[in-house]
């Protein structure tokens, strides 16, 4: 499961220990709550379904698939319907495609979610073996649902975007000098990154 509130708070005091600008920023911030999400392929299967459309339009497509395929949603009963159910159930050619790309991997067993590699880099090339799911949504999975304690999606623009605030650096950084800024707050750079979208957001910043 993803970091708990406690450990962000111990990771985010470890930071501020060696690092003023983040201590003051915790100061006018306070703590992020905790972003939990599940284990197992059902949590990037639903990233997919959200992908482009709005919160109101993902949970209706879900709802629509779940009473479909039933509630355990299992691969292979997706891969099972034609491309027409599917499409009643909301879901565009694309959207098709990824789905299928991923229950195909489950379904094979070439990807198995409780036993990604434990490098980091490792685990995000096993899951952006998935048609539709880039780095960002790998790192967001690693992150939310398995709590890996050092990812650090620098792709984000809400990252980088409070990172630049907080570093009072005189423009929104890229992706390249994100993931250098980052260093510094190794080996709790993933709640950083839960703490610079809580502060994306804060006034206060």
């Amino acid at each position: 499961m993803g970091l708990t509130n406690a450990q962000l708070r111990e990771h985010l005091d470890a930071v501020a220990a060696d690092d003023a600008i983040v201590a003051a920023a915790i100061e006018r911030c306070g703590y992020p709550e905790e972003r939990i999400r599940s284990t197992g392929y059902r949590t990037l299967l639903r990233t997919i379904v959200g992908q482009q459309v709005s919160v109101a339009s993902a949970a209706a497509v879900w709802n629509k698939l779940e009473a479909e395929l039933g509630e355990d949603m299992l691969p292979q009963d997706l891969l099972a319907r034609d491309f027409d159910t599917l499409r009643a159930c909301g879901l565009s050619r694309q959207k098709q495609g990824y789905a299928r790309s991923l229950c195909e991997l489950v379904a094979s067993g070439e990807l198995a979610f409780d036993n990604l590699p434990e490098d980091d880099e490792a685990a995000i090339a096993e899951l952006t073996r998935i048609k539709g799911i880039g780095r960002w949504s790998a790192e967001i999975y690693l992150l939310f649902a398995e709590g890996r304690q050092d990812i650090w999606p620098a792709g984000d623009l809400a990252v980088q975007e409070a990172v630049g605030r907080m570093l009072e650096l005189p423009a929104r950084p890229g992706e390249k000098e994100t993931r250098e800024l980052g260093e510094r707050w190794r080996p709790h750079r993933g709640a950083m990154a839960i703490f610079t979208w809580h502060t994306y957001n804060n006034a206060a910043l």
